[in-house]
């Protein structure tokens, strides 16, 4: 038997689960188990038997050992799927009674590729809420391994109720570029842990305000891809402006709470948060996601905050039947009320003639050389082809343009010869009511 079972009680009635698959999943274990969360069973699952030894998780679940044989999957997650399904029935024992698992993983690699997605269809399978928490590789690790990446969330995405996909490239966003190497993969295990922590906390029970866990499966279950902010502030305006830090996170990759149909919101701060302090945070991130989500929070209190107060926000349901897209927004279109934007163009009625835009006409198209067989005593020909024809026809015998005869003429106004491009004025034209070489409409507006 490949399990070794913790004994630890947990103060939350629902049982929570977290399950780090291959390196990155352990080492966000490790992270989390170091950083003191609680209420939380933690699972290390991994093909690599000496990662998995060193690990701190009181279970330990060792996939594949016959295709692997404790060496790991080499980047290759055909192979960490192989092994996980040849473990299947230890990954069944280890997950029974489960009521959520978190399952946690880089993506890239091969037994979190490869493993993730099956220990997901397993936990579903007993009933659980299952929530999946990854990375996505730093852009210099190759496009290759990005396209493991992406085709491991996409299989993991099948067999989970909610995704937080956190890409590593945008911790770098907020690092000082003389950070260690070390730090900033300390950085990405942190990030893992407040999303995990942010959950978790909201229904463990150690905040001062609780939610049932029904009330959190009814808000992730069968929702698909989340997006997770995390934003932190002190100060006199600390509460605002930590839940505009959360709903600006570096993480969110610019992309807007809009249209998500449930939101979870954690609260954490010292004994000197006020009821005013939470009530403006929830508001301002209800007001961002819009009227029709379902939000539940919990706000927890936490010494070790003193005058900071910590805003975790988890919103879903972007990847549903009616596939709503996330839609990236700039600050500065966030920042203008849409009808504040249409306020500031004049009205028309005030708008003065000199700037009031005329009306688009477009004109008639002309094709040249197709006048050769047009008859110019033929009413029922445009009368701007029959005078193309007529000039072409003079122009071939040598023979001036004429003006029509003036009796009974209406002239028609032309520029002014010093107007005209090069000095070229274009001969007046008379119009006769009576002729009946004239268009039908000329002549009814003569008579």
């Amino acid at each position: 038997m490949a399990i070794e079972l913790d004994t630890t009680s947990f103060t939350s009635d629902a049982r929570i689960r977290v399950v780090g698959v291959g390196g990155g999943g352990g080492n966000a274990v490790r992270t989390m188990i170091a950083r003191g969360l609680d209420g939380v069973e933690f699972i290390a699952a991994n093909t690599d038997r000496q990662a998995l030894m060193n690990n701190p998780a009181g279970i330990k679940l060792q996939l594949g050992k016959d295709a692997t044989r404790g060496l790991g999957a080499g980047a290759d997650p055909s192979k960490g799927r192989a092994s996980v399904e040849e473990s299947i029935d230890d990954v069944y024992d280890a997950l029974q009674g489960s009521d959520m698992i978190f399952v946690t993983a880089g993506m890239g690699g091969g037994t979190g590729t490869g493993a993730a997605p099956v220990i997901a269809r397993v936990g579903r399978e007993l009933g659980a809420l299952v929530v999946g928490i990854v990375t996505k590789p730093f852009a210099y690790e190759s496009k290759r391994r990005m396209s493991i990446a992406e085709n491991g969330i996409k299989d993991l995405r099948e067999h989970v109720d909610a995704l937080i996909v956190i890409p590593n490239q945008r911790i770098l966003t907020v690092v000082d570029k003389d950070v260690t190497f070390a730090n900033a993969l300390a950085m990405v295990d942190t990030v893992l842990y407040n999303a995990t922590k942010g959950i978790a906390d909201i229904i463990s029970g150690v905040g001062y305000v609780n939610v049932d866990f029904a009330d959190v499966r009814t808000v992730m279950a069968g929702m698909g891809d989340a997006l997770m902010g995390i934003g932190t502030a002190g100060g006199e305006h600390r509460a605002i402006e930590a839940a505009q830090n959360a709903l600006n996170s570096p993480i969110l990759e610019g992309m807007s709470i809009y249209g998500a149909q449930g939101l979870l919101v954690n609260i954490t701060g010292g004994q000197s948060m006020t009821m005013f302090e939470v009530s403006e945070a929830v508001s301002a991130i209800e007001k961002a996601a819009g009227d029709e989500v379902n939000l539940i929070h919990g706000v927890v209190i936490d010494e070790s905050m003193e005058d900071e107060i910590s805003i975790t926000v988890v919103a879903t349901g972007f990847r549903r039947q009616d596939e709503k897209k996330v839609i990236p927004v700039s600050s500065s279109i966030m920042s203008t009320p849409i009808i504040e934007i249409v306020r500031t163009a004049p009205e028309p009625d005030a708008m003065p003639d000199t700037y009031r835009p005329a009306a688009t006409v477009q004109s008639p198209t002309i094709l040249q050389g197709a006048t050769d067989e047009v008859d110019v005593n033929d009413v029922n020909v445009p009368a701007y082809i029959r005078r193309q024809r007529e000039n072409e026809q003079r122009l071939q015998a040598g023979v001036p343009r004429q003006e029509l005869p003036s009796s009974g003429s209406v002239p028609i106004v032309q520029p002014d010869a010093n107007q005209a491009v090069g000095g070229y004025q274009p001969p007046i034209r008379k119009v006769s009511g009576g002729s009946s070489n004239q268009p039908a409409f000329l002549r009814k507006i003569m008579d």
